[in-house]
């Protein structure tokens, strides 16, 4: 625009200098920005080594499997609130419901239980659980949650680390509630 300007009509110095800061600016924004990104890619290459000291770790994650080995069975669920009774129906592969665990009262955060199959019962298709929990008449919100181990870990579109484990599910690093739990 210096160079274009109309030598009888001149821009006054405000302009001139408003507009050099102005274009200071824009350049400046395109270094931040290059310089954002930079960064953000070696995050995200610090993220997956961390993510890579994971593999054949245990992690709590959530989902619904019973970790069943020498004789007992080992769950976990987290609870939104306190409450008054806390039941667990352990379920076989096929959904059936084949024992029920009273906790009892129970307060918020997360909690692990054991259980013991009765004689002889198996289910090759591996047991699941669920958590009921009630405060007076009210239920409160539980949430079931696995242990796991990771077999792999890999990077997503949106920049996350995605875990996938021994069980053959897949869950965001960010969903993990314990490690080695």
């Amino acid at each position: 625009q210096m160079q274009s300007q109309d030598p009888l009509n001149p821009m006054d110095n405000a302009q001139v200098t408003s507009q050099m800061a102005q274009i200071n600016t824009v350049s400046g924004l395109g270094t931040v920005n290059d310089s954002i990104k930079t960064m953000s890619a070696q995050l995200l290459q610090m993220q997956a080594m961390q993510g890579a000291s994971l593999v054949g770790n245990s992690v709590v994650v959530p989902g619904n499997a019973l970790d069943v080995s020498s004789g007992s069975g080992v769950g976990h669920f987290e609870l939104a609130g306190a409450a008054d009774a806390v039941k667990v129906e352990v379920l076989s592969s096929a959904g059936k419901v084949v024992d029920t665990v009273d906790l009892g009262a129970e307060t918020s955060g997360r909690h692990t239980f054991r259980w013991k199959p009765a004689e002889g019962l198996t289910d090759a298709g591996g047991f699941r659980f669920r958590v009921a929990a009630t405060s007076g008449t009210a239920s409160v919100t539980a949430t079931t949650l696995m242990r796991d181990q990771v077999s792999a870990v890999s990077s997503t579109a949106s920049g996350g680390l995605s875990l996938q484990l021994k069980s053959g599910g897949t869950v965001a690093y960010s969903d993990v509630r314990a490690f080695g739990g």
